[in-house]
């Protein structure tokens, strides 16, 4: 069933492609630029139970329109690769109350060990490889405050990989805390359950930004503390201080 459900996801994306480019013969498409780069105390995965435990630096990007192509390169502030997602999403469905997102991505993450080989300790980096998938929906109960879940399936392609991860939040985004005419606040607090392979567990997580409308600097926070779980490596309390630049640029295809 797992098996089935990743194939599923690919399947969907494919599927979004060929909608895309009918689409996109018959209207004006409005397609993005974006990114963001994060340099941060201590760099948190995307399950943000598990972090790299030392500062770290991000590179977002993303490109297309309802079809977008999404990187995200992770390296340790000492220049080494932590991980690297190459996201491929759809945005199957978008209304004043409701969206739908897709999206479908290969993971590569990056482990650095020294080990002796003629007698020479020699630090070697191995890569690990997963493909995943997930489901975002979304209802908006005002402009800026939403209430949705998130749903991930990663299946682990490599020896040593965890085989099969389910990631499961329920979660709350307060997108615009006015503080002043300048300054807002984003809030987003989540529950969530995760399952690798035979082990569980429920956690909490929140981030909060601070921003300013007129710089595309921000600061933001994360947040993370166990519930219950038996997943050994799970850290019982996870938290950062980054410091985010970000940029939009938007295109009308003519």
């Amino acid at each position: 069933m797992q098996k089935k459900s990743g194939l599923l996801f690919i399947v969907f994306l494919l599927l979004a492609h060929f909608s895309f480019s009918q689409n996109a013969d018959t209207t004006k498409v409005v397609s993005h630029f974006s990114g963001a780069v994060t340099i941060t105390n201590n760099g948190i995965s995307f399950v943000p139970t598990f972090s790299l435990g030392k500062p770290a630096v991000i590179f977002d990007l993303s490109m297309g329109s309802r079809l977008s192509f999404d990187p995200q390169f992770r390296f340790s502030l000492e220049g080494k690769p932590w991980s690297f997602l190459f996201w491929g999403r759809y945005k199957l469905l978008k209304t004043n109350k409701f969206s739908f997102n897709l999206g479908s991505h290969l993971g590569l993450s990056f482990k650095t060990a020294t080990e002796p080989i003629n007698g020479i300790a020699t630090e070697i980096t191995t890569v690990k490889r997963y493909l995943a998938g997930e489901l975002v929906p979304n209802y908006f109960l005002t402009k800026d405050i939403s209430i949705g879940m998130y749903y991930l399936y990663s299946r682990g392609i490599d020896h040593g990989t965890t085989r099969n991860t389910n990631f499961l939040t329920l979660n709350t985004s307060f997108s615009d805390i006015r503080l002043s005419k300048q300054f807002y606040m984003k809030f987003t607090p989540q529950v969530y359950y995760l399952k690798m392979d035979q082990q569980n567990g429920v956690y909490f997580t929140s981030a909060l930004t601070l921003a300013n409308r007129k710089i595309p600097l921000s600061i933001s926070s994360v947040i993370n503390k166990i519930i219950q779980t038996n997943i050994t490596a799970s850290q019982n309390f996870v938290w950062n201080v980054s410091l985010i630049y970000a940029f939009n640029k938007k295109y009308v295809e003519r």
